[in-house]
């Protein structure tokens, strides 16, 4: 941006004017007022001549400041031009009129803002894409499991009464893991969509986890595994939605009965606190190895996949567990040891 007062000679022009007009003015105030003395008019020249000096002085740091300010300015400009394309590398230093200034700083904030809004998108879609893949493999292993065992029936083995039942049997396993699989898909869809609504009310808690360990005491049987649960006759309320608090508890001990050998054991119950329980699931399991406890509540993230397929998890039952946990306002916690077991435990508040 030009300015008249670029120009050299025109300040210089517009300082010998300024010196011309202080001589003047000094005349004129001589001539109203009488003024005596030797060497007055050299003194009125030198004063004139001072004036001109300053008002140059003046003049170059006005164009200074001026230039310095249109700089930063420029460099504004430049900035946003590269911001809008696409350039988030930009760092404006903060300094010139207390104007510019805020405008810089508000620069960088917004980048810094656009940086961290990009690199949550691209943590998303890198989490959408991860569960698109996970979600294509979990479902093509039991279509592809069924798809093979009645095509084999069709082809013939219908008719051969050794096999016909045993591989309908395991076609109909498959489809039960795969419709396990598709409601646990849309259950994690509504919660991380927000569509989930909670319902909190007081409920009695001893008897909620004793009808919980009723449903769940024949799975154990199979496997001979007993289920310990020492709770209190008395009523102790709590506050939660009992429905999808009994999904959190069915599942963490669904959960340790899979993962708890023939004859073992696993506990079930809570710790009275001051305003809280903390709710617990142990076992004497095969445990959960120390490099794997950050993430097992990542959806589809097994610790033994082979082993988790067999027993017939989904590996998105203690991600909704933490999902349900956290809307209640607590967080699900995990201690375990490789061959000694895991505790799973929460807090609800009284």
């Amino acid at each position: 941006m030009n300015h008249f007062l670029d120009s050299y000679k025109i300040r210089i022009t517009v300082a010998a004017a300024a010196g011309v007009v202080i001589y003047l003015v000094l005349l004129l105030v001589g001539s109203i007022f009488p003024l005596t003395g030797p060497g007055l008019t050299l003194h009125l020249l030198l004063t004139a001549f001072v004036g001109t000096m300053l008002a140059f002085g003046f003049l170059e740091v006005l164009v200074a400041f001026r230039k310095r300010q249109t700089k930063i300015l420029n460099m504004i400009v430049d900035a946003l031009r590269r911001i809008s394309a696409g350039d988030l590398s930009v760092q404006l230093p903060e300094t010139g009129a207390i104007e510019l200034r805020q405008v810089s700083k508000l620069t960088n904030q917004i980048v810094g803002n656009l940086k961290q809004d990009i690199s949550k998108l691209e943590k998303l879609e890198r989490v959408r894409s991860e569960f698109l893949a996970n979600v294509s493999h979990e479902l093509r292993t039991p279509i592809f499991s069924i798809q093979g065992f009645i095509e084999t029936l069709i082809d013939g083995a219908i008719d051969d009464p050794k096999v016909n039942r045993e591989f309908l049997q395991k076609a109909y396993e498959h489809s039960v893991r795969l419709n396990t699989l598709l409601n646990d898909l849309i259950e994690i869809s509504r919660i991380e969509s927000g569509e989930m609504r909670m319902s909190f009310r007081y409920f009695n808690l001893p008897e909620f986890m004793r009808s919980i360990v009723e449903e769940l005491e024949h799975k154990a049987e199979k496997k001979s595994i007993q289920i310990v649960c020492q709770l209190p006759e008395r009523e102790i309320l709590v506050l939660g939605d009992r429905e999808r608090l009994r999904q959190v508890l069915s599942n963490l001990i669904d959960n340790s009965i899979k993962y708890t050998d023939d004859g073992g054991k696993v506990e079930v119950g809570f710790t009275d606190l001051q305003g809280t329980v903390r709710v617990y699931v142990r076992d004497n399991g095969s445990g959960i190895g120390e490099e794997h406890l950050g993430r097992i509540f990542e959806r589809f993230y097994r610790v033994d996949k082979d082993r988790s397929r067999s027993v017939g998890g989904t590996g998105l039952g203690l991600a909704i567990v933490k999902h349900i946990i956290e809307a209640h306002n607590s967080r699900i916690e995990v201690r375990s040891e490789l061959g000694k077991g895991s505790e799973f435990s929460f807090l609800l508040k009284k």
